[in-house]
């Protein structure tokens, strides 16, 4: 017997980039019509614990996940890892070095930018907690709590746009060798909203052969940020490879104005994914 209504299979905690905590994010996905969630901090498990404890005392269901930064050429390219091995050393290894790199990426942008505004590394740390993936939402975080610019956004629009030459990319493996990562982890992986781009900018399907390659499971083709030449391109991908599709809301509370169950994934994807992880256990109810 397998899963029964809607999961929004891609959300994020203050363990990353958003809002929230783990606890308060499953709480909300409860006061939803959502039958579960899965809890997909970039780079971290850190938040699972508390994630589970919600899961259980509320009632609905929990997938564990993570989202793994990777790179492809100048493209940053993010891979969905569902039922992880937490503690598997290669993944614990791999995320520990693109969180450095990430947090190192964020004070020379952080330097780069108060060359020209008001800002500094302790006003970006205020808008972080203990632990936090630190990136540059919560840059923008600061940039607003500032009055420098007036909502996150807007500073991803604005001042952390590559035009404006404060960003820099940090560290992060092929998304080839992401997926055999979370593959070897016991993992499952989904190449992350493809479409939320211009259609020439999507991953290439050469690239995408070889993400299958790897073990691709599936490919987050529904998501709210998808654009109009993008979705479509993510979709093509999907069918191309004969690949399932997911749906998710990327959910980061206030940090973005996505809704939790803005997009859910079929029933009978969520109990592939959940046939195929090994390397943790899910909560279903």
């Amino acid at each position: 017997m397998g899963v029964r209504g809607r999961f929004d299979l891609h959300t994020h905690s203050t363990v990353s980039d958003g809002t929230e905590p783990p606890a308060a994010v499953v709480e909300q996905a409860s006061r939803t019509e959502l039958a579960g969630i899965a809890l997909t901090d970039h780079d971290s498990t850190a938040g699972w614990a508390d994630a589970r404890a919600a899961a259980r005392a509320a009632g609905i269901g929990l997938i564990p996940g993570v989202e793994l930064s990777t790179r492809l050429g100048w493209r940053s390219v993010h891979v969905l890892g569902y039922l992880v091995d937490p503690a598997d050393p290669a993944l614990l290894a791999e995320t520990e070095r693109i969180r450095v790199s990430r947090r190192e990426r964020a004070r020379r942008i952080v330097e780069a930018i108060g060359a020209d505004y008001p800002i500094g590394w302790e006003d970006v740390l205020a808008q972080t907690s203990a632990g936090a993936t630190v990136g540059r939402p919560h840059i923008a975080d600061a940039l607003v709590a500032l009055g420098i610019e007036p909502t996150r956004s807007a500073a991803f629009a604005g001042i952390l746009h590559p035009r404006r030459g404060y960003v820099e990319p940090h560290y992060a493996p092929t998304p080839a060798a992401g997926v055999a990562l979370i593959r070897a982890a016991r993992g499952v992986p989904v190449l992350a909203h493809p479409g939320a781009t211009r259609a020439d900018w999507v991953i290439p399907a050469d690239e995408v052969a070889e993400l299958v390659d790897a073990g691709l499971f599936a490919i987050e083709a529904d998501h709210p940020e998808n654009t109009s030449g993008g979705g479509p391109a993510a979709l093509a991908l999907a069918e191309r490879f004969g690949l399932p599709i997911t749906g998710s809301s990327d959910y980061h509370g206030s940090g973005k104005p996505n809704r939790l169950g803005d997009r859910s994934t079929a029933p009978a994807v969520v109990d592939a994914i959940l046939e195929q992880g090994s390397g943790t256990t899910a909560e279903i109810p």
